[in-house]
């Protein structure tokens, strides 16, 4: 068995799962089972928020081999895990060869959907939520007229690669400003926290709390400690954003929206 491309493969599917948003142990267990493939002596895997690691080690090798593959970017894309899953389990099963596995997995990227199909969900997303907070017909119009701005400023930053935490804070103060314009110029009918709130929950990060938790009750309190840190600073980005858009039209406008 060709033990490097072995490695590479491992490592390649936990780099996928890990940057979709995978939890670290589920990372470690498929790493893990493709290794075993090799039935060597020791296996290790290794995944923290930042990096993963794999180790291999058998009789008929010279010296053990490690690969390091450090991890800077992430985001939620469950098809992308689900993808690695199937994979995996096709290879450990016997239905696909190690370079037809390793082909496969490189294969797997890019958005499932156009962005033009993702930025409509966007918005339908959030005036949903308008309508599950109990807002009424304009609420939820103006939610989905907030909304389609929350997508432009999302499609704008992710084309000029800007930082996550910096396109949640632009977001939530077009949020806020639209929303209280909105309110105060022309629909004075609106509820504007049903609005604002309602628009930013599409910004909210639900999976990586759920994740932080999940990891914690594995054991694995490092990337568990990280996740709960990283949504922290989601939700603190938010909540910033949202107050600089309402002291910004307060100044403007020469009222307190705060």
């Amino acid at each position: 068995m060709n033990h490097k491309l072995l490695l590479d493969t491992a490592v390649l599917a936990g780099e996928i799962m890990l940057c979709s948003g995978a939890e670290t142990y589920r990372v470690e267990d498929t790493m893990y089972h493709i290794l075993k493939t090799s039935k060597a002596e020791s296996i290790e895997a290794l995944a923290l928020m930042t990096g993963i690691m794999a180790t291999i080690n058998s009789p008929d090798m010279e010296q053990p081999m490690t690969v390091i593959k450090a991890v800077n970017n992430r985001t939620t894309n469950l098809n992308h895990v689900i993808q690695v899953n199937d994979i995996s389990r096709r290879y450990c099963g016997g239905e696909l060869t190690l370079e037809e596995t390793y082909q496969a997995l490189r294969k797997i990227g890019g958005m499932q959907y156009n962005r033009t199909l993702c930025n409509a969900a966007l918005v339908g997303v959030a005036a949903g939520f308008a309508m599950m907070f109990g807002g009424s017909f304009l609420d939820v119009a103006a939610t989905a007229v907030v909304g389609v701005l929350l997508a432009a400023i999302i499609t704008l930053g992710e084309k000029v690669k800007m930082n996550v935490i910096i396109i949640d804070i632009l977001s939530s103060i077009g949020i806020a400003i639209l929303a209280i314009a909105m309110k105060t110029y022309g629909m004075k009918e609106i509820n504007m926290d049903t609005v604002i709130i309602s628009a930013i929950m599409p910004l909210v990060p639900g999976v990586v709390i759920t994740n932080a938790i999940r990891d914690t009750l594995q054991g694995d309190y490092l990337s568990g400690g990280a996740r709960v840190l990283e949504a922290f600073l989601k939700a603190a980005s938010i909540a910033l954003g949202v107050g600089i858009g309402m002291a910004l039209f307060g100044a403007v406008a020469g009222r307190s929206f705060l």
